[in-house]
């Protein structure tokens, strides 16, 4: 186990958070990730130097409270740095921002070991080490739409044998720390959270992701072959139906505002491409730039009517720091699906330019469009904010 580390011997690297030189920061670093986002994902190379990057400056450890080292970051705090990072390579801030909504949490989660869950946020604040949840399996598929794990805890002497996979585990092969959801041998069986380090033997990389954007996520499957959990990393382990440390409001929030906050940055970085090229092009048959033809300049105003409203939600929603339950889902599915039309609408108005793989915008589309894989699906947003609306009409 590392040695704890105390609190005056940590040296904060970045400016306070709310300054002049904090934002200049963050936008050097959009620059910085946007110059290598095209290497990242015409290879699919996890994006190391970004993660590294951001560690210098603290900002893996933003939402760790400050009493063990991090910045204690605040919702709408996080929600800048994730957007300066997406605007930059949204595959690093996919990565942010499960950092970020992990440690928003943990230190709250009465399930853990208190030297567990201190042990896990200066392991971030020290050394940048990076934490996911796995729940997602080839047989199962998503867990939001109910169902147990198919992987399995067994009793051992002195701790757990895990077996078992998980598809799309973002961030793979950067992670420290994996948080995977299983179910125990018992009967009845128990279901929750295993603490398994990414160096423990018998964990492996099964198929790689290979996918149409988001490339660089190294959301790799990662297979469970007799892996060893000491007894103390049986988390947050329930009987079902049991109360565990799930997410609540505040957490539905963060998780809204944050992911959604990555599909923007995108949209925002596209928009940003296409009015560059529309001021620099000029046809010979026109003598004028496209920039200074009405439909172009229609088409820019839709795309940042779409991101002004994006932008407000997201404000809002972040300030608020709450937002109710049957709500939250609302916020990414407005924010994302807005992300998704002012880059078609880029598509549209730019014609093969804009899908050339010699220029960003087919990159950035095929990004935005994975919005539409995160949990909640529109599917079910739509069909629970539907249930609540006519909830009040319906006689008991």
């Amino acid at each position: 186990m590392n040695a704890p580390i105390a609190e005056s011997a940590v040296t904060r690297r970045h400016p306070p958070l709310d300054s002049d030189a904090f934002d200049a920061l963050l936008a050097r670093l959009t620059s910085e990730f946007a110059d290598s986002a095209a290497h990242y994902d015409r290879t699919a190379e996890f994006p190391h130097a970004n993660l590294a990057r951001l560690h210098e400056f603290d900002l893996l450890s933003l939402t760790v409270p400050a009493s063990l080292g991090g910045a204690g970051a605040s919702l709408p705090q996080a929600l800048k740095a994730v957007r300066a990072v997406a605007r930059g390579e949204p595959s690093t801030a996919l990565v942010l921002v499960m950092q970020y909504l992990f440690h928003h949490r943990l230190q709250g989660n009465p399930y853990w070991p208190v030297e567990l869950r201190e042990r896990v946020a200066r392991d971030a604040v020290r050394d940048g080490a990076l934490i996911n949840s796995l729940r997602v399996e080839p047989e199962l598929g998503t867990p939001a739409r109910g169902g147990l794990p198919s992987t399995i805890a067994k009793r051992s002497a002195d701790g757990w044998i895990i077996d078992g996979s998980k598809l799309y585990s973002t961030g793979s092969p950067g992670l420290t720390w994996l948080a995977v959801w299983a179910r125990s041998d018992e009967t009845p069986p128990r279901v929750g959270v295993w603490l398994v380090r990414r160096d423990t033997p018998g964990v492996r990389v099964g198929s790689e992701w290979n996918h149409l954007g988001m490339r660089a996520t190294g959301s790799h499957e990662l297979v469970f072959d007799n892996v060893f959990v000491p007894s103390a990393h049986a988390v947050d382990v329930h009987l079902p139906g049991e109360a565990g440390a799930g997410l609540d409001a505040l957490g539905l929030a963060w998780m809204s505002v944050l992911l959604s906050a990555v599909y923007d940055g995108v949209a925002r970085a596209a928009r940003d491409w296409f009015a560059q090229w529309a001021a620099g092009r000029t046809p010979g048959n026109l003598g004028v730039p496209l920039a200074s033809l009405p439909a172009f300049q229609q088409t820019l105003g839709r795309i940042d009517a779409l991101l002004f409203s994006n932008r407000a939600l997201l404000d809002a929603s972040a300030h608020g720091e709450r937002v109710k339950l049957d709500e939250a889902p609302l916020v990414k599915y407005t924010v994302t699906n807005q992300a998704i039309e002012a880059v078609q609408l880029a598509i549209e108005a730019s014609g093969n330019p804009g899908l050339s793989r010699d220029n960003p915008l087919e990159r950035h589309y095929r990004d935005v469009l994975c919005a539409r894989i995160h949990t909640p699906q529109n599917d079910s947003v739509l069909q629970g904010a539907g249930r609540a609306g006519f909830a009040a009409f319906v006689r008991a």
